[in-house]
């Protein structure tokens, strides 16, 4: 996940409508893209996946149309040569994760926009509101917390943010006070539990699911949302599969 930091940063600024070093005749194929990612690190495949999905749903929350140039130079950069399979897995995710669809909707210049799924059944993972962006950056927390083994030191939590690009002592554009959001609202709202722990100096403190968060949502839809970003498959994680499978 992404955020502008100022000028800098995979960015959410608007730009540039040429695909610089992309050119159209020279897009890889299926077969060559899967050769490329055997090259590529698949850890910073999946943190690619992450920017975007991060930097799709930001424009989105303005209503602004994606440029691919844009996604190419703010978030993809040096990796455009799996853009596609960065692309996909993104729009999995965005459709299974958040109800939401990326669509073009000029094909000569490459212009997307993401439109509404219809609504879900009921209880499935967590509930769509006008929040949905703030729900998004909570299950990635809920997943966080989960793949640690259901308790996470606070440091540990805001350097795994801060690697997305969502910094605590910053204010988004989206998530606006980071830590506010996090350490107050998630908080009030029961989605997490915040625990001193004993005997540190300074003070440390941990992070847990909330009783909301295990009503809204589960292990194993959390477990499966972090198959999707990985692109693997959830028995991959084998104490964490066995847990979810085990808790209703």
């Amino acid at each position: 996940m992404s955020q502008r930091k100022r000028s800098r940063g995979p960015g959410f600024s608007q730009g540039d409508d040429g695909d610089e070093n992309f050119n159209l005749s020279q897009t890889p194929t299926y077969s060559q893209v899967q050769r490329n990612l055997e090259r590529r690190s698949q850890d910073q495949v999946n943190q690619k996946v992450s920017e975007l999905v991060q930097f799709l749903l930001v424009k989105d929350q303005k209503k602004i149309p994606i440029k691919r140039a844009d996604i190419l130079k703010k978030v993809i950069r040096e990796y455009k040569d799996v853009y596609s399979e960065i692309v996909n897995r993104a729009g999995r995710t965005l459709q299974q994760v958040f109800g939401l669809q990326l669509v073009e909707i000029d094909i000569k210049h490459h212009v997307y926009i993401l439109i509404s799924d219809l609504p879900r059944a009921e209880g499935e993972n967590l509930r769509r509101d006008n929040q949905t962006a703030k729900l998004g950056l909570l299950i990635v927390i809920l997943s966080f917390i989960f793949m640690k083994g259901n308790s996470a030191k606070d440091s540990a939590l805001w350097e795994f943010l801060r690697r997305l690009r969502v910094y605590p002592g910053e204010r988004h554009e989206v998530f606006g006070d980071v830590r506010k959001l996090v350490t107050e609202e998630f908080v009030r709202q029961k989605y997490l539990e915040i625990t001193p722990i004993p005997l540190t100096d300074p003070p440390e403190f941990k992070y847990q699911w909330g009783p909301r968060a295990a009503k809204e949502t589960s292990k194993k839809d959390v477990l499966h949302f972090v198959a999707k970003i990985q692109g693997k498959d959830p028995t991959f994680w084998t104490s964490q599969h066995k847990e979810a499978e085990a808790t209703p």
